[in-house]
């Protein structure tokens, strides 16, 4: 049975010429704090490549870089990233001890609206959605309509850091905890083919199931400990108890912020490959991000340059969905 090429809608009528007109497309943005950075010089390589998404949406810092993109700032966006020193960065960051988060965010909010003004999501050229997170029902919340710059405030909010954002009487936060990867919004907003961007820390590995961490089952011969410890460590790990180096090489205790991190990773990771098996998008491109941590924002021109690098290295498979002769040639 004939069937239309891939980058038609079969759904479609056809335009005056006799050309079906090619599918709807929606590009999303992945969580993941400073690493985001990365989706703006995958957009910039999308442009490149002649790829003009009708819809955007994303999660987290995807919906800062989504909602600047669609506003037509992401210009000022990037300038903005790439200027970030650890110093500077410290500069925008308002300590908070009486809110729900360590940062107020007053500082980023008036740079926000500086920027984006009055302007809000209905009136962008481009269909735009942020997710967040209600506070208390855990609901999924769809930023679709209102104040853009109000919109990537709670779709950012990371608990614990940011303070949560009151939009139309729900306390929201950032849209990671439920959604990270947003495919299943983009689809309801109307995309027909969609391109998803997963930041990827490389950290944190799909995970398994340890049994038995601590070394073998069963009752430990009976061996005496040697007073040698190169030896003792061997002995140790028979007995059934890691190998463990003498107590003064040991590394300390991890602390808060690397404990908050890590978790935070973790459950993203999770939700992630769960949110994507059920609704997975006709693209997905990794953005590894090697171990640059969520909170290096200063790292701005390493991130946008393997954004780009990973847009580069997918589009042949962006080409399979998406009629575009740059990209076809590209990959010739």
């Amino acid at each position: 049975m004939f069937r239309a090429p891939y980058w038609r809608s079969d759904l479609e009528p056809s335009l005056g010429s006799g050309r079906a007109r090619p599918a709807k497309l929606g590009v999303v943005l992945g969580a993941g704090a400073a690493r985001g950075w990365a989706h703006i010089g995958a957009l910039r390589e999308l442009d490149a490549l002649g790829v003009r998404p009708e819809v955007i949406v994303g999660s987290s810092i995807g919906s800062l870089v989504g909602g600047c993109y669609a506003a037509g700032k992401i210009d000022i966006l990037e300038a903005f990233a790439r200027s970030l020193t650890r110093r500077r960065m410290f500069g925008l960051l308002d300590l908070s001890f009486s809110g729900g988060g360590l940062i107020g965010g007053e500082r980023l909010r008036a740079k926000l609206e500086a920027e984006l003004g009055a302007m809000r999501i209905e009136d962008l050229p481009i269909r735009f959605a942020g997710v967040a997170t209600e506070i208390g029902g855990g609901h999924e919340i769809w930023l679709r309509r209102g104040p853009l710059a109000e919109a990537i405030r709670a779709s950012y909010a990371l608990p614990g850091v940011f303070e949560p954002v009151k939009v139309e009487g729900r306390w929201l936060f950032d849209g990671a905890l439920v959604n990270p990867v947003p495919v299943s919004v983009a689809r309801a907003l109307g995309a027909e083919r969609v391109i998803a961007f997963n930041i990827s820390s490389e950290i944190v590995g799909r995970g398994t199931a340890i049994q038995d961490p601590f070394g073998r089952a069963g009752p430990p011969p009976v061996v005496e400990e040697p007073a040698n410890d190169s030896v003792r460590v061997i002995t140790r790990w028979w007995r059934g108890g890691a190998p463990r180096a003498p107590a003064e090489a040991e590394a300390p205790a991890p602390g808060l912020m690397t404990v908050m991190v890590n978790a935070f990773d973790i459950l993203q990771d999770r939700i992630m490959r769960s949110r994507l098996a059920g609704d997975p998008p006709d693209a997905l491109v990794q953005l590894k991000v090697g171990k640059i941590g969520m909170f290096e924002f200063h790292r701005a021109d390493e991130l946008i340059a393997l954004g780009r690098e990973a847009v580069r290295r997918a589009a042949d498979e962006i080409a399979q969905h998406i009629e575009l002769p740059r990209i076809v040639s590209a990959g010739a």
